[in-house]
């Protein structure tokens, strides 16, 4: 009788599984359609921005573009409120959303990720001749500049050695001049945006080793998606082992920053 039940069970969660893999119509229904369709806040650079023709481009662009051409389905972007974007995705209004967004416990009660693609959070960039700092713990005692009101602030306070003065700037290319001029002797910046800003400017700055904060960026998808987020991972995974994520990276921020042994 006992062996019956389990046999009985068995064959119950076999049906049930294969049940929700039939409901889970989610990369069909992409593919029949032949679009991708990607939710955004469209002014939000390096990542996705408008440039001074009214383009849409940025990293995860041009990474999401490679995606498509590899399934074989057009990108269509869908601009949106960010506020609102969890919500936006559960209403259909487009079916993932790709621009930077921070894993989070939070959303991930929400959202089914995808692996980390980009590992944001706060580094420290010095100039790039600057021999006596060669580590995060090298900036005991020194000047940091940070963007006022920016998460670089509270980063800043949490070097490994106290800093003699945490200097706050208007934006961060300002602190990026007094830093080039030699009146600080760091920047305290978010991964992204900084290397973005050090790669219009090459030869003038670069990153210490590691990060003060880390924050994992990842695409986001409806829970029950679980088919159309297994085909999205599977392209990543292949531009990241094939280069070709490594070449856009390059691109946009002068070196290869989806290498996840680098994190």
């Amino acid at each position: 009788m006992k062996r019956l039940f389990f046999a009985l069970l068995l064959l119950a969660l076999t049906l049930s599984a294969a049940a929700a893999m039939a409901a889970d119509d989610s990369w069909n229904r992409v593919k029949e359609s032949g679009k991708l369709v990607i939710g955004l806040d469209d002014a939000f650079p390096p990542m996705g921005f408008r440039d001074e023709a009214g383009v849409l481009v940025g990293f995860d662009v041009d990474a999401a573009e490679e995606v498509g051409k590899r399934l074989g389905v057009a990108i269509v972007w869908q601009p949106t409120e960010w506020k609102g974007v969890i919500n936006s995705l559960y209403a259909k209004k487009f079916d993932c959303i790709w621009n930077g967004m921070t894993i989070t416990p939070e959303r991930q009660q929400k959202v089914a990720f995808s692996k980390p693609y980009l590992m944001d959070g706060q580094i420290a960039t010095v100039r790039v001749n600057e021999t006596a700092i060669m580590s995060l713990k090298a900036l005991g005692g020194k000047k940091i500049g940070v963007q006022a009101g920016s998460p670089a602030l509270e980063a800043a306070k949490e070097l490994p050695q106290k800093a003699a003065e945490i200097r706050e700037y208007d934006t961060n290319p300002k602190a990026f001049l007094d830093l080039e001029a030699g009146r600080i002797d760091s920047v305290v910046v978010d991964n992204v945006t900084g290397r973005y800003y050090m790669a219009s400017r090459p030869g003038k700055y670069r990153a210490l080793p590691g990060f003060i904060t880390k924050e994992p960026f990842g695409i986001a998808f409806r829970l029950e998606d679980a088919a159309l987020r297994g085909m999205v991972q599977k392209a990543i995974d292949e531009m990241i082992a094939d280069g070709a994520m490594g070449a856009i990276s390059r691109k946009w921020f002068g070196e290869d920053v989806t290498n996840p042994a680098q994190w």
